[in-house]
């Protein structure tokens, strides 16, 4: 339903509510403060290893965690959950494995005697740490965690070496060769994209890292030779192997093998079972978190299933968590899955039982389509203890006679299931909009259905049905694709669950024989009305099917057998937040209004003579939320009419954290802002003369663009020609798609109505906060001239921005921060002019031999030609006075060195046709000076 425009007046009490919930919101938010890092390259057995160590915050020791990445990856890909960790109070090491990032050696698929030895002396670096906790000497606190590859290494490592305390194993498998091979058919899409990703484009030999000494590497222990020192090969991040890029030869031999054979032999199992987590499943007795995803043809749900058994035989304390996403895509829910690590490792490595692991089980459900932004809704089901894959198995009868199709000479055309990177978006769809990608040709399939449900029906876990199979191959063997659809009462639409497909090997099968197929393991439900129908398939886009022509006949023998689970129960879903959030917050805000009625009355005064100045802030500070630390302190700046100031810092600097202060919406601990002269509180009328775009705008998302901005204003409760609406709508120049509603923008289209609402009213005082977000490269220049004309009418803009092309060319005055404390006030000009280079602007173009004669001059320590001129970086000796801001035309300032009196002389002697001298710095580099390591 759409909401008209004549019922805006009964919405406006609920935007004032809504505006004082933004700002109850904005309290508990804040810019965390950096996370102190060191890179090193470790030598572990003569192979250079990248690495990175977070030691984490606080005084005494901590446990250790060491953090893996995927396959294809390197240790920067979880950089920002490392840092995460480490603000929770853990020393974190990751490191790029063999073969990947800026590390040497080949990739050996987790082997034994390479990647996971190297992960034991990781944790012999951990145990000489001062601030790891240890158990006993050379006995750190320590746990693992990884997704993929570096789910695989977790394991791995607890099962080769006693002193990992706890894991937490993300998306991967416990068997390779059953992974790549399930039931003797070869995944040849998944195997090919996963030795391409290790076989880069690149130089055909690698080395060490640019600025690395030759030798020993950084970091390595004293006394160890390096790669090159022992006369192995030292070679880094480049391809290695020749045509077989980084893979060890071992592992390029069985590519090759599969790849021609179309089947795995005995030799490729063995070899890639002995790699497994499997091959030490027996020695796995520590905690572990096990998070596998539904949406995943690679690694699938079966092999966190055979995970999560072998462990409880161990006796160890195991939690299985389905994902909704996986290697297929959709929603790897990233921070519940790293919320959930954490407390995982709170109880096993802090030792804290107070904290709430969560569920020995928990799967999630798609709980139908957010209406704002189209995407899934998820919601959690959880039971007890890990139900397996075959719990309370109910039995629907498949109608169908005995069918015969054909396999297609070479395998084509395939039927297709699974497509990685598509299949786990259009998965995660399946079960709330009948959204999926899956085709079966005609001819190539036997199909049989189910009687459509009475009732809803939830199957969680691995169907099963028995069926009898004929094939006309010479061998007598068939390769067969399972398959379960859920289809809609009409009998033509169907849904793939999670988009996955069960291949089967049947030998021996030409005078007919009996197999149990095992289909997919997934978590569905299946709605009444829908029936469920079993396809057989003869080719599949993702395995290697037979090249030679044959004929199948498949014939059902029982009854589908599907496991329910019904231990494990789904959460009510909630009533919206509105229904009980806004009644809260209407209470909050009243109570708040009451509450500060005393302290708004004693406001200070007004100051006459700032009545003029858009912004003086004096002495601001703001500590941290229940800490010492500051996120501001001590800052002071005054900005002027007509000024376009840019708010400089890198992140953590309080550059947001200042602008909320300056909205009101959180109170500082020090120090006082005054706007037009008077003093800003929450609700201080002065803000009404103030426009802000803070870290994005909440707009209905069912209104229109139009319709949310004249709602907006109408809000204010002033005047709707004060609102200069045609104005604001010029600006944000969304042409006809004012008239849809907003919940259709693209993030670019929100940032602009954004921007425009902030503009309605035209105010004294325009607040940006990275404007240009979402922005294509003709918008951020129309951006600019905007801010630069809006300034011209006599009004102030502030913008906060990162990108410093941007503000260099845009703003007139800058304020640098870093730390929370100013480094740096004062005109873009003043700050970028201070250095050791000049441009030299001509009028002619000049030549090589005369560019070579400038930069032999005295006093000149380089000449380069630049788009507008010539680049002359003088050597300046120590204490001589840095260059003048403003340029030269044809002269020099009084207050220049002599060296550059004596450059222009020089220049004009040599006949260089120069039309003028001047500093030449660009913000960045004046930036970077400013803030030095913070960068």
């Amino acid at each position: 339903m759409r909401l008209r425009l004549p019922r805006l007046a009964a919405v406006t009490a609920a935007l004032t509510v809504l505006a004082g919930a933004g700002a109850l919101t904005a309290v508990a938010q804040d810019e965390p403060p950096p996370v102190q890092r060191e890179d090193r390259a470790l030598d572990l057995d003569g192979v250079r290893i990248d690495t990175s160590y977070y030691p984490g915050e606080g005084s005494g020791r901590r446990p250790a965690v060491l953090l893996a990445h995927g396959f294809g990856g390197s240790k920067d890909d979880v950089r920002p959950q490392a840092e995460r960790l480490a603000r929770d109070g853990y020393a974190v090491l990751t490191w790029s494995a063999r073969g990947f990032g800026a590390s040497g050696g080949q990739i050996g698929l987790n082997d034994p005697d390479h990647e996971v030895r190297d992960v034991g002396k990781l944790v012999d670096w951990l145990a000489a740490r001062p601030e790891v906790l240890l158990d006993k000497a050379g006995d750190p606190r320590v746990g693992v965690t990884g997704a993929s590859y570096g789910g695989a290494i977790s394991l791995l490592a607890a099962g080769h070496d006693p002193r990992v305390d706890a894991i937490a194993p993300q998306i991967t498998y416990w068997n390779l060769a059953d992974a790549l091979f399930p039931e003797g058919v070869y995944k040849k899409l998944w195997a090919g994209i996963l030795f391409s990703m290790g076989t880069p484009m690149g130089t055909a030999t690698g080395g060490v890292p640019e600025g690395a000494p030759e030798g020993v590497p950084e970091g390595a222990p004293e006394g160890r030779p390096s790669e090159a020192a022992s006369g192995r090969s030292a070679a880094g991040p480049g391809v290695r192997g020749g045509a077989c890029g980084r893979f060890t030869p071992e592992i390029c031999a069985l590519k090759d093998r599969v790849a021609v054979s179309g089947r795995p032999d005995a030799a490729a199992r063995a070899l890639l079972e002995s790699r497994s987590p499997s091959a030490v499943g027996d020695r796995i007795k520590v905690p572990t978190l096990i998070v596998q995803g539904q949406t995943d043809s690679l690694f699938t749900l079966d092999q966190s299933d055979a995970m999560a058994r072998a462990l409880a035989a161990n006796g160890a304390p195991v939690a299985v968590d389905w994902a909704a996403g996986g290697h297929d895509g959709g929603d790897r829910e990233t921070g519940r899955v790293e919320d959930r690590v954490g407390a995982w490792f709170d109880r096993w490595l802090k030792r804290d039982t107070s904290v709430d692991t969560g569920p020995a089980f928990r799967v999630s459900r798609t709980g139908g389509v957010d209406s704002t932004d189209g995407r899934a809704t998820l919601r959690a089901a959880t039971a007890d203890r890990y139900p397996g894959l075959r719990a309370d198995t109910r039995e629907l009868p498949l109608a169908g006679p005995p069918q015969s199709f054909t396999n297609p000479a070479g395998g084509a055309p395939p039927a297709v299931s699974a497509v990685p990177g598509l299949g786990g978006g259009l998965g995660g769809l399946s079960s709330s909009l009948g959204v999926g990608l899956a085709l079966d040709f005609p001819g190539q399939h036997a199909r049989f259905d189910a009687a459509p449900r009475s009732a809803p029906l939830r199957v969680t876990g691995t169907p099963t049905v028995r069926v009898k199979v004929t094939s006309t191959a010479a061998d007598g063997s068939a390769v067969l694709f399972a398959k379960v659809y859920d289809v809609g009462p009409d009998g033509r639409q169907q849904v793939l669950p999670s988009q996955l497909v069960s291949p089967v090997r049947v030998e021996d099968a030409g005078e007919g024989r009996s197999v149990t197929l095992t289909l997919p393991a997934i978590d569905h439900e299946v709605e009444a009305g829908h029936r469920l129908r079993l396809v057989v398939a003869a080719t599949d886009l993702g395995y290697a099917s037979p090249v030679t022509t044959a004929g199948y006949t498949v014939a059902v023998e029982g009854p589908l057998t599907v496991p329910t689970a019904p231990a494990v129960t789904t959460q009510a879903a909630g009533l919206p937040w509105w229904v009980w959030g806004l009644p809260l917050a209407g209470l909050a805000v009243a109570a708040a209004l009451l509450l500060t009625a005393r302290r708004r009355t004693a406001a200070p005064a007004p100051d006459p003579a700032l009545a003029s100045v858009p912004l003086q802030i004096t002495g601001l500070s703001k500590k941290y939320k229940g800490g010492e630390r500051y996120s501001v302190r001590d800052l002071s700046f005054r900005v002027e009419q007509g000024q376009v100031l840019g708010l400089l810092g890198p992140n953590g600097a309080g550059k947001t954290t200042t602008l909320r202060m300056l909205m009101g919406l959180i109170t500082p601990d020090e120090g006082e802002i005054r706007v037009f002269g008077q003093a800003i509180r929450p609700g201080a009328p002065v803000l009404s003369r103030v426009g802000s775009f803070v870290e994005g705008a909440g707009f209905l998302p069912h209104l229109t663009g139009r319709e949310n901005l004249e709602l907006y204003w109408k809000a204010t409760g002033r005047p709707a020609e004060d609102a200069h609406m045609d104005e604001a709508l010029r600006i944000a120049n969304l042409g006809g798609a004012l008239q849809r509603a907003v919940r259709t923008y693209s993030q670019g289209m929100r940032q602009r109505l954004a921007i425009a609402q902030a503009m309605l009213g035209l105010p004294d005082l325009l607040i940006l906060d990275e404007p240009t977000n979402g922005l294509d490269p003709p918008q951020i220049r129309e951006m600019r001239e905007v801010m630069i004309r809006y300034a011209a009418g006599g009004r102030t803009v502030i913008v906060s921005s990162h990108l410093l092309s941007e503000v260099e060319q845009s703003c007139t005055h800058l304020v640098v921060m870093d730390r929370g404390q100013l480094v740096q006030a004062g005109p873009v000009a003043e700050i970028t002019g201070a250095g050791d280079t000049l441009l030299v602007t001509l009028g002619a173009p000049v030549g090589d031999a005369l560019v070579e004669k400038i930069a032999a001059l005295p006093g000149v320590g380089s000449a380069v030609r630049a788009e507008d001129g010539l680049l002359v970086r003088l050597d300046l000796p120590e204490g001589t006075p840095e260059l003048a801001p403003e340029g030269v035309p044809g002269s020099t300032p009084e207050d220049a060195p002599a060296d550059v009196t004596a450059l222009i002389g020089e220049l004009v002697r040599l006949d260089v046709p120069l039309t003028g001298v001047g500093p030449h710095r660009r913000l960045e580099d004046a930036f970077l000076t400013l803030i030095g390591g913070s960068a």
